[in-house]
């Protein structure tokens, strides 16, 4: 069998977990320390958007990629599946369900002429906040399993190097 669908499998992997890992722990928490909350939102915002596209792409590519490699009889790939769906999920999840409310609460409080910290949504908005943040958690350690999971015979289909 080629080496090709192992690789794009790899390549989809590591594009998601490396672009999770470093938005959510390196650029965003870097925006909230240089910028003003506003600004730094407003960035962060955008940042998590196109980390959710970025999910969702590869999230889909590699679960149905993970399907043929192991109809394929590579079945080092098989949990992995589980992983990838939980880690669809919390895309899905976080992103698609709590951040449209999020982003509701945020323009309201810009509309009114507040900062949404002092915005009478501010609590409402730390408690979307804070499960958004540990479904991100989860989606985090789901990829550095996933990560660490990966087969490293591919030809063979083993999970331990030859």
């Amino acid at each position: 069998m080629s080496l090709a669908p192992h690789r794009i499998f790899r390549l989809l992997v590591v594009v998601w977990v490396g672009s999770l890992l470093t938005i959510g722990y390196a650029a965003a928490p870097t925006l909230f320390a240089t910028l003003d909350r506003v600004a730094a939102g407003a960035v962060a915002a955008r940042l998590f958007r196109i980390e959710a596209m970025i999910g969702v792409l590869c999230g889909i590519l590699a679960l149905a990629l993970g399907n043929v490699l192991v109809r394929r009889g590579s079945l080092a790939y098989r949990p992995l599946r589980g992983l990838l769906a939980g880690m669809l999920i919390c895309v899905l999840v976080g992103y698609f369900a709590l951040q449209p409310f999020m982003e509701a609460m945020r323009t309201a409080a810009l509309e009114a002429g507040v900062d949404l910290a002092h915005s009478a949504f501010a609590a409402r908005f730390g408690m979307l906040h804070g499960i958004s943040s540990l479904i991100y958690l989860i989606e985090s350690l789901l990829g550095v399993v996933l990560v660490w999971k990966l087969p490293v015979d591919t030809l063979g289909g083993a999970s331990s190097p030859t």
